[in-house]
């Protein structure tokens, strides 16, 4: 509200140049022809008219951004929602969990392929498909903004993947076994990434707050434009 009052003040302050300008450029009748007088005061009011434009575009924006806001603090999923929502991320994790597990057992153990990292990397790919495709059909329909909730979604496999393959590589290297190694990373994925959706991708006032400020820089390229 602050910030709209001093912007506000500063479009009155605007208009009220214009009004000084046009009576300081009638002033110099005695010194400047006609015409003169004319193009000067065109010129000056034409400036100040497009400032305050755009800062009564810049206020629109800014009030359309806080309707919005204030829209999904009254569309806020309620308890049971939130418990709904929890219990579809832990059946489509724990069924990821089994993909990943029984495509790993099947490569490793029953193929024979011993190169772990190659059986995890394409186990892991496959139990994120089939959790990222489920989660963003069913469980991140309550998120305020869908498409953001979903790219920091997929954020989080960008930092886990190099880390449980060099990780989990290092531990079958000293002796570990494989299928134990690729159970511990799974375990660590689960409490990673749930952790991870609980404080970002569902936090729908931290969402808000990124998606407003993208919303902001979209609208001022295309301003600008």
């Amino acid at each position: 509200m602050k910030k709209e009052e001093k912007k506000m003040k500063k479009k009155e302050e605007l208009e009220n140049n214009s009004e000084q300008i046009i009576s300081s450029v009638e002033e110099k009748n005695d010194v400047v022809n006609d015409s003169e007088i004319s193009k000067e005061s065109e010129n000056a009011i034409e400036n100040n008219n497009s400032q305050i434009n755009s800062e009564t575009e810049s206020l629109n924006n800014e009030k359309e951004i806080n309707n919005e806001n204030s829209n999904n603090k009254n569309e806020k999923p309620s308890r049971k929602a939130e418990f709904i929502e929890f219990l579809k991320f832990l059946c489509f994790s724990l069924s990821a969990g089994a993909i990943q597990l029984g495509s790993f057992t099947l490569m490793y153990e029953l193929i024979g392929w011993k190169e772990w990292w190659a059986c995890h990397l394409i186990s892991l790919t496959l139990s994120v498909v089939w959790n990222f495709t489920f989660n963003r059909k069913f469980t991140f329909k309550s998120a305020s903004n869908v498409p953001l909730a979903m790219t920091f979604a997929f954020l989080f496999y960008v930092g886990f993947t190099p880390a449980s393959i060099f990780g989990g590589n290092a531990l079958k290297d000293i002796g570990w076994n494989g299928t134990l190694v690729e159970m511990l990373m799974m375990v660590i994925n689960f409490v990673l990434e749930f952790v991870w959706d609980k404080f970002i991708v569902f936090n729908d006032k931290l969402m808000g707050k990124i998606g407003n400020k993208l919303k902001i820089k979209k609208k001022s390229k295309e301003n600008s434009k």
